[in-house]
Parts: C-alpha cells; structure tokens; sequence
C-alpha cells in the first residue's frame, strides 16, 4: 500500500513526465484549468439535474454534497479565462468571451451567486424548495453556454 508521502511523489513525477513530453504555453494551461473545474462542476451538477426532474431518486445528504461542491467550484471560474487564453480548435469556448468581458464576467458571478444559494437551500432538504433554485442556477448556465460556447459537434471541450 503506498503512503501519502509516496502517491505524493508519484504524482509529481507523473506530473514531472506530462510536462516533460508536452509543454503547453500559458493559453492552453488555462484551457486545462478551466476544462479541470467544469469536468468536476458537470459531475455534480448531472445527479442533481436527475434527482430534480426525477430520473432517480432524490437523497438529501447527496445533494447538499453536489450543490456545495458547484458552489465551491464556480467562483474559480474567472481565473480559468485570462486574457490570450483562446486557442481554436482547443476550446469551446467563443472569442466573444473576451470581446464581451463584463458581460461574461456578470454570467459567472451569476453562477456563484446561484450556486450558493442552491448549496444554501439544499441544507433544509426540501425538494420543493430547493427545484426552483436549482432552475435558476441551470438558467444562468444555459445563457452562458448559449451566448459564450460553441455547439458541441465543432470541438470537444469547454
């Protein structure tokens, strides 16, 4: 069984390797960074969306771990999207993010805002509570992705 200090040590080697084979410039750095955070983002966000609608069965204690989780996450968004950071065919996200900063930058204050109000509703458990403001968190992604990201058939990331 490895230690902590060993899967340490294997990681930054790991880590050591990757950079050694591929350098990236700083673009493609915050490409990955921002890809990293809406990779974890959409892993909670999709149960709750089910458990919301339905399609499986509400637990409590999973959602209030989902939504906390979003919440935590999406105000490390903004450093994900640093000036010079498109690269085309490396990302779905549009140029229009940095030709219309305010407004991007409002959407992703909307995103923490919302998610930290879904996370704080989730705490009383209530499903009919908590329905609409996950609705209003799912809306502010929605205008997001339709204003800021291209359709998934031309790239196969964010």
């Amino acid at each position: 069984m490895l230690t902590f200090r060993a899967a340490l040590a294997a990681l930054a080697l790991i880590r050591a390797a990757g950079a050694l084979a591929a350098p990236e410039s700083p673009a493609e750095e915050a490409i990955d960074y921002r890809h990293s955070v809406y990779h974890v983002i959409g892993w909670n966000f999709s149960p709750m969306a089910a458990a919301v609608t339905g399609k499986v069965p509400y637990d409590k204690d999973a959602f209030l771990r989902q939504a906390t989780r979003v919440a935590l996450l999406a105000p490390m968004l903004p450093e994900g999207f640093p000036a010079g950071s498109y690269v085309a065919g490396k990302t779905r996200a549009k140029p229009a993010i940095w030709e219309q900063r305010a407004e991007f930058d409002e959407l992703l204050r909307a995103l923490a805002a919302k998610s930290a109000s879904l996370a704080e509703i989730a705490k009383t458990g209530d499903l009919q509570q908590i329905k609409p403001a996950f609705n209003e968190l799912a809306q502010v992604c929605k205008d997001c992705h339709k204003k800021f990201r291209e359709d998934e058939d031309k790239h196969h990331a964010h």
